[in-house]
């Protein structure tokens, strides 16, 4: 038999959840392949139970009916959400199938099959069996920052993994995002360790670290990251915010991407943009007004850093059956530019996404800012990666080299100021 027989779609799972303040999951529903589409039927069990929440809404309420997914959709989005990216079907693929190699074809196998055959400690609070009533976690055998990094570096270069090895990077399949990582556990923290791509042309890993401090540093809520080394290269290390140790447990906390909060799937990401995400926090949050500024404020030093990869899924909400509200920052990662113009993944203010101050300056009042609160909040962001810059950049070990590629090229890009307020153009000075 040929590896492209075994790509068969499942036909039906179950979904497990984790309900707010849980320790243990219980089955939800059932998602079943019918003609392409993926649809949801919560179980008459849970229908049942007084602490029920929906999965999502207005997607998946709680209702007796089969849910079938509005067009284009072939699944709902907060069941997407869980599935894994590019870097983790590229994982399954090597795994279950033998599809080895960065240029693999990960469109080869279906949604549902990359939920059960991904790890279960998935980024939310959701994951997928075959059963209804046994729930048995796809868990990962323990491996070294070491051997994690050596399985990565195999999976992107089509090299078969030992058995050992792929178990224990199954258990990073179900993280999102295009990039190599793996999963680890230190102590009462669960970690994301990201690591570095064979394509990379600098330094990546080092200028994400210094993104994420500079982030912290200007007051945003962004993830804990640390940096270490491992078989001679740099490691990232990024707590997961989905997960809250108990002194005997962790507990899991329902999240859902931005794409899906503003409703839209994978071939919509191009319409996303902040306002609709804002309009969204203005309807659903508990706390609309500190969401709205938490949310332009990292539009803004999106745009100061140079990350103009924040599209709709680098952004997600906690979802708790009632209200959302922002996660902490992730996946902020400065991409040093040749050319003079730069857009954002997501618009910046409607169609516009131009990656310029002025244009979030002009959004500013979709986020029910002012602007001479903006134009301060702006102030206090460059003034503070300014002073702060070089001595975070050398903290954390990156070469001058790095530093001067960095400098000016991805953080306050001389093109991010064409436009703005006389007061702020006058902090447009170099490194």
């Amino acid at each position: 038999m040929q590896p492209s027989d075994l790509l068969k779609p499942a036909l039906s799972a179950f979904t497990w959840i984790w309900l707010p303040d849980a320790v243990e999951p219980v089955v939800c529903g059932r998602i079943d392949l019918v003609d392409g589409i993926n649809r949801f039927t919560y179980g008459k069990s849970y229908l049942a139970r007084p602490n029920a929440i929906p999965v999502w809404l207005p997607e998946l309420p709680l209702v007796e009916s089969v849910i079938v997914p509005e067009a284009p959709h072939v699944i709902a989005g907060a069941l997407r959400d869980a599935a894994p990216d590019q870097w983790g079907r590229r994982v399954v693929l090597n795994r279950q199938f033998q599809r080895r190699g960065r240029d693999v074809d990960t469109g080869e196998l279906d949604e549902l099959s990359y939920l059960l055959l991904s790890g279960s400690d998935r980024i939310g609070g959701l994951d997928f069996q075959t059963s209804a009533t046994e729930y048995v976690p796809r868990l990962q055998r323990e491996a070294t920052l070491q051997e994690l990094l050596n399985a990565a570096d195999a999976v992107e270069k089509g090299v078969p993994l030992s058995p050992e090895l792929e178990e224990a990077l199954r258990h990073g399949t179900s993280i999102g995002g295009a990039r190599p990582k793996a999963q680890q556990v230190d102590g009462n923290r669960k970690m994301i360790a990201k690591f570095s791509a064979s394509r990379d042309t600098h330094n990546v890993v080092q200028a994400e670290f210094l993104a994420m401090r500079l982030a912290k540093i200007v007051g945003l809520q962004v993830a804990e990251v640390d940096l270490v080394r491992a078989e001679g290269k740099d490691v990232l290390l990024v707590e997961r915010f989905d997960r809250v140790w108990t002194g005997t447990h962790f507990l899991r906390k329902l999240m859902v991407s931005s794409l899906t909060l503003q409703g839209l799937d994978e071939n919509g990401a191009r319409y996303a943009s902040y306002p609709a995400v804002a309009d969204a926090l203005r309807h659903r949050a508990a706390d609309p007004k500190g969401e709205l500024r938490e949310l332009w404020s990292r539009m803004l030093f999106n745009i100061l850093v140079g990350n103009t990869d924040d599209h709709a899924r680098n952004h997600a909400c906690f979802w708790d059956g009632t209200a959302v509200r922002l996660t902490p920052a992730y996946d902020i990662a400065p991409r040093p530019r040749l050319g003079r113009e730069a857009n954002q993944a997501m618009a910046v203010d409607r169609e516009d996404r131009r990656a310029l101050i002025a244009t979030a300056l002009g959004s500013a009042r979709h986020f029910g800012l002012r602007s001479d609160e903006a134009i301060a909040i702006a102030r206090r962001q460059i003034e503070m990666i300014h002073s702060n810059f070089r001595s975070v950049a050398t903290e954390a070990g990156l070469s001058v080299d790095l530093q001067n590629l960095l400098a000016g090229r991805a953080f306050l890009n001389p093109y991010v100021f064409e436009g703005v307020p006389q007061d702020l153009a006058a902090l447009e000075v170099g490194f």
